[in-house]
């Protein structure tokens, strides 16, 4: 049968890493082994048990037949769009060039089929989401990448501009995936004048070919630090209404709305009006997978439309990101009184700890019942799965594997 398979669809893995790290710490679990369980990408209470957010829910059981069961328009329901673009950016009153799309994976991988060329590069920050690398596979397209700022300090301006110049002058165009605010895996953001930084950067380059930005927001809504939030979302929608940068968003209902198996979202550009951009959009849907699921699309629509629900809601990202931020601190705390380095966290669902020889530290932690994700960059912690009590073992574990 492998000769069926064009050469490049063989020696495929079929098991994805981070996936298959969490299967073998759930196996060990069940057989009664103590385990710390730091791998998993979706948002635990301290029993070990999926947060499904009751706002949400509550709305759901509330779809009628005719909210579920009909397709969805090939771009998506139009006011879905909006409501989503506004839960962003409420000032603004359209989605602009927009179509809806199963989760952010979708979203990027639309904007791969649309805003470059088979063979050419997008650039992103390092570290990255380990998916980016499999979604820029599939796209025919090469992953380059730029530092994320290390923790205290500025972004690294002329290693970005290298990066990006080297791209415009190959290819004629440039797209940037960026993972801001609440960077995952990282759970920093870059700070004002970063933000600043990139977006003159990405101004004068635009000055010699096409400059896509393409914020990949995912955990926004999980932040200690909501108003600095805000002002980054504020940041990058006047550099979109400047017009010179193309600035778009990959949305997803997936961990704002925990409706992470809906699988709903959106690639949205707010501030075009651009009609071969929505054309392209629309086809591209078409020609991946046509219609995205109603459900998802109509319980949002639900959610704009009632007031009590968005204050439920809203209360209990209030009480999640406290949940996380304890966590966090007690990571660091941990950290530190191991005599290691801390993890200091802003938003999302992830810190990582830079440790040498990530695949080795990983291995000899599970020998002691703590499982974490070993990347190019460090160990990702999910803090979305971790424990506050959980934090001295994970600490311990990760000094004794530092010292074997």
């Amino acid at each position: 049968m492998p000769a069926h398979l064009i050469p490049s669809r063989r020696g495929l893995s079929s098991d994805d890493p981070i996936f298959a790290l969490h299967g073998e710490a759930q196996a060990r679990k069940a057989a009664g082994a103590s385990v710390v369980d730091a791998t998993v990408g979706a948002l635990l209470d301290d029993s070990g048990q999926l947060v499904v957010l009751e706002a949400v829910m509550d709305l759901w059981r509330e779809l009628t037949a005719l909210e579920v069961a009909p397709y969805a328009p090939i771009s998506g329901d139009p006011a879905y769009l909006r409501a989503l673009v506004q839960r962003h950016w409420p000032n603004l009153a359209e989605a602009g060039a927009a179509c809806a799309t199963p989760g952010g994976s979708g979203a990027l991988a639309v904007s791969l089929r649309t805003l470059l060329e088979r063979g050419q590069a997008l650039l992103t920050a390092a570290p990255f989401w380990g998916p980016y690398g499999t979604l820029a596979s599939e796209g025919g397209v090469r992953l380059a990448t730029a530092p994320w700022p290390e923790a205290g300090h500025p972004l690294d301006l002329e290693a970005w501009r290298r990066a990006a110049e080297t791209l415009m002058v190959a290819q004629g165009r440039l797209l940037v995936w960026l993972n801001d605010p609440c960077h995952n895996p990282t759970g920093r953001s870059l700070s004002a004048a970063d933000r600043a930084s990139l977006a003159s950067l990405l101004t004068d380059l635009a000055a010699r070919g096409p400059v896509t930005l393409l914020l990949d927001l995912a955990y926004q809504d999980y932040t200690r630090e909501p108003a600095e939030v805000a002002a980054a979302l504020a940041d990058y929608a006047a550099l979109g209404a400047a017009g010179t940068v193309l600035v778009g968003a990959s949305l997803s209902l997936s961990k704002s709305l925990t409706l992470y198996g809906a699988r709903s979202g959106a690639l949205a550009f707010p501030w075009s009006r651009d009609a071969e951009l929505q054309a392209a959009l629309s086809t591209a849907c078409r020609g991946l997978w046509s219609n995205s699921a109603k459900a998802p699309q109509s319980l949002l629509l639900r959610l704009a439309r009632e007031g009590k629900a968005q204050a439920h809601l809203a209360a209990e990202h209030r009480h999640w990101s406290e949940v996380l931020a304890a966590r966090a601190l007690a990571l660091d705390a941990a950290l530190r009184a191991e005599g290691l380095e801390g993890a200091p966290w802003q938003g999302g669902f992830f810190v990582t700890l830079g440790v040498p020889d990530p695949s080795g530290i990983s291995d000899r932690m599970k020998a002691d019942g703590v499982f974490s994700v070993p990347t190019s960059w460090g160990l990702r912690v999910g803090l979305c799965g971790l424990r506050a009590a959980d934090a001295p073992r994970f600490a311990g574990a990760l000094r004794k594997a530092l010292g074997a």
